[in-house]
């Protein structure tokens, strides 16, 4: 099947060339942070995770979302959605790829990986996290591979993989939930130090991971033959409201918690993202912007007469990729080191080697899903040959 993905018209092979030019780049910058050590990043004493935490921390989001299509096929029988399954589980295998990127980029040394392997301590959550992130990759592996035999013979998914997929439902909400520990287990952290941390995690999580599938399955319908159920669309794009009003809600919480007990450790970092604190205010722009966009993604997606329209569809669906990325993957990482233990602060700015690898980890994500994707579609489109 791996063939099917070398057949295409001058756009395809324009867009892969480009995604091969990104990881070549990022690739050189990466060698030379490798030579060099991550003092090429903006990353300090006082700031340890940057932007590949970041990413890492959304992407483990976008990947768990695919869940949100397996529990109502498979726990529910909603058949509708049979046919975009295999699509996030394509993006989880895509998303799971790019964190493990991310968490090599941020190690510096990717040597010190041996070391969760030869010496593993239980006790530590990055031992775990280790777990589920590569356990969800090899299930879905598993189910996406098998699924795209089974439709290239025509024929159902083996009976044998069900209970991988049975088992992918909780494994997702497992790699959100630990990660969110590696945060809230930090007590020295005050902005991360909530109860709620993983339900905010998990609402974000449900939110953007289908919104960036909704926005895959728009730009394949506009350039392939083939196009999904509109009305698993629209069942999808309703889960993606819902989910996102519990994220702003979770948000609202840790506003009211942290100023109604006013206790400066918790006011501090949110004082930091939304007015600026202490005469610093880079983030300040970002997280109103993240506000603003996921409310407008709510709207979008709340009225009917909006969200049944593609273009607002693609507008709401990509208001809330953008508002839960800075949310995640800028606000809450960076937000949790201001102030330091010292009560002071010390700013974050990704430098340009820094830029350029995360650039060539997404784009070696969007070369792994295209490739994907391409298989799927060529399946598709020979199905509708058929017909």
């Amino acid at each position: 099947m791996i063939e099917k993905a070398l057949k295409g018209g001058p756009r395809y092979w324009a867009w892969i060339s480009f995604l091969l030019l990104v990881i070549l780049i990022g690739f050189i910058s990466y060698l030379r942070q490798l030579s060099v050590g991550l003092g090429i990043t903006g990353m300090s004493r006082d700031i340890s995770w940057g932007v590949y935490i970041a990413q890492f921390t959304y992407l483990v989001g976008v990947a768990a979302g695919a869940v949100m299509l397996v529990m109502p096929k498979y726990l529910h029988g909603y058949k509708r959605y049979g046919d975009i399954i295999i699509f996030g589980e394509f993006l989880a295998i895509a998303a799971v790829t790019m964190c493990l990127l991310f968490i090599i980029a941020d190690l510096g040394q990717p040597m010190r990986l041996m070391n969760v392997l030869l010496h593993p301590t239980p006790n530590s959550i990055l031992f775990w996290d280790m777990i589920v992130l590569n356990g969800y990759l090899f299930i879905n592996l598993i189910v996406g591979y098998n699924t795209l035999l089974a439709m290239r013979k025509n024929v159902p998914p083996p009976g044998w993989i069900k209970p991988f997929i049975y088992v992918s439902i909780p494994w997702a909400f497992s790699i959100h939930t630990v990660t969110a520990f590696l945060y809230c287990g930090l007590p020295g952290r005050h902005a991360w130090l909530t109860a709620i941390m993983a339900p905010r995690f998990l609402a974000s999580a449900f939110a953007s991971g289908p919104a960036f599938l909704l926005i895959m399955l728009m730009i394949i319908k506009r350039v392939t033959r083939w196009s999904p159920d509109p009305e698993a669309i629209q069942n999808v794009a309703r889960t993606i409201c819902y989910a996102m009003i519990a994220n702003l809600f979770f948000l609202g919480l840790e506003f009211f918690t942290s100023f109604y007990s006013n206790i400066p450790g918790h006011m501090n970092p949110l004082k930091y993202l939304f007015w600026g604190l202490w005469g610093h205010n880079a983030l300040v722009p970002w997280m109103r912007t993240s506000v603003i966009v996921g409310l407008i993604g709510v709207f979008i997606m709340l009225v009917p007469q909006l969200r049944r329209k593609e273009g607002f569809l693609i507008l709401g669906c990509a208001a809330i990729v953008l508002g839960t990325w800075i949310d995640k993957g800028v606000g809450l990482v960076i937000g949790g080191f201001i102030p330091n233990p010292f009560e002071k602060i010390t700013e974050y700015q990704p430098t340009l080697p820094e830029i350029s690898i995360t650039l060539g980890i997404w784009a070696t994500g969007f070369l792994i899903l295209t490739v994907l994707y391409k298989m799927v579609i060529y399946l598709k489109e020979r199905d509708l040959a058929a017909e």
